[in-house]
């Protein structure tokens, strides 16, 4: 890695009377005086002029199965460069990456555009994930990085809650790939107690990811006595069935961290949320649980395996033309070209 690189101008913001700076790249819409930071720990006003806080620091890099993310249907089985700064404009209770996230004092250290390219390249990976806290709000450096990366042949994959305005979010979807969408709940009194944040911008969010073309996975954390209600779980089940039935939703096991303490999500609450959502999605699966269900992928069609996901990496089964080694149906992944 280098020195570091200059940080731009932020992008998304208005100057103000007497000072201020009014932001416009998440829903929250900030009007910050001079020398305040934001909730977000990404944003400043500097003199007047909104700063971009993280550009060209990272406060984690490293190389991890893809289906890490997780991404089950885009890319099975190749490795990619997951990288981070610190902040989010959510403060759930809940964060299981609250250290990072939720911490101004995350210890970063200097990396540009080019040198994530770069080492993504050296390592043979498929792309670049923005993951672990919140890309969204690191939008000028992962913006600059994702362009960079597409002209060297390279994947960007978001890992993101989706708590972005439509105008900043059209901008950077061009240059993204694939996308793993938290979807906390549908409960608007959960994303303002729990989160800090609102539902509405999300799901607007969700669908302009898939409107877009952009590969979309989606993701639920399902915590005891917050969202794991049969009812809970099926009207979330019902808002993606309605986008479409062919994109792959995610149930994860939550365990305490940060400020929550509820117990860890049971076993059987996962499965039940599974079985209630492969009535109306063809492709379901549990994270952070040792289950039969819900890991591996199999031929929609005939029931052959495609690929398998012991730990977290895919072994893929399909044949050269990437689809069903027994009955040649067309797989349901994305692959290089």
């Amino acid at each position: 890695m280098n020195s570091g690189t200059t940080a731009p101008q932020a992008a998304w913001w208005q100057p103000l009377p007497n000072g201020q700076a009014a932001c416009q790249l998440c829903p929250i819409e900030c009007r910050l005086r001079e020398g305040q930071v934001g909730p977000c720990a990404t944003r400043a006003n500097r003199a007047g002029v909104m700063e971009p806080l993280h550009y060209g620091r990272i406060v984690a890099a490293g190389v991890d199965p893809i289906e890490k993310k997780p991404l089950y249907h885009f890319y099975p089985g190749r490795s990619i460069l997951s990288v981070a700064a610190p902040g989010c404009n959510l403060h759930c209770q809940f964060c299981q990456n609250w250290a990072i996230s939720q911490s101004a004092e995350a210890r970063t250290t200097a990396a540009s555009p080019e040198d994530l390219v770069r080492l993504a390249l050296a390592e043979k990976a498929a792309g670049i994930a923005f993951t672990y806290s919140e890309p969204l709000v690191w939008f000028e450096f992962v913006r600059d990085t994702a362009r960079l990366a597409r002209q060297e042949g390279l994947k960007n994959v978001l890992v993101t809650n989706g708590f972005l305005n439509p105008e900043p979010l059209a901008e950077l979807l061009p240059w993204i790939d694939a996308a793993n969408v938290d979807l906390k709940s549908m409960d608007p009194v959960f994303y303002r107690k729990v989160c800090k944040a609102q539902l509405p911008p999300v799901l607007a969010a969700i669908r302009q990811f898939h409107e877009a073309g952009v590969h979309l996975e989606v993701t639920n954390l399902v915590i005891p006595g917050h969202n794991d209600l049969d009812a809970q779980i099926s009207e979330l089940v019902d808002f993606v069935a309605g986008l479409s039935p062919a994109i792959p939703l995610h149930f994860s096991a939550y365990h305490p961290a940060w400020k929550m303490d509820a117990p860890a999500t049971p076993r059987e609450t996962l499965l039940r949320a599974h079985s209630l959502a492969a009535k109306k999605l063809q492709w379901v699966y549990l994270g952070n649980v040792a289950a039969n269900v819900g890991r591996d992928t199999d031929c929609a069609q005939c029931g052959e395996n495609l690929v398998q996901r012991p730990g977290n990496r895919g072994i893929s089964h399909l044949d050269a033309s990437g689809r069903c080694p027994a009955c040649a149906a067309p797989s349901p992944f994305i692959f290089p070209k």
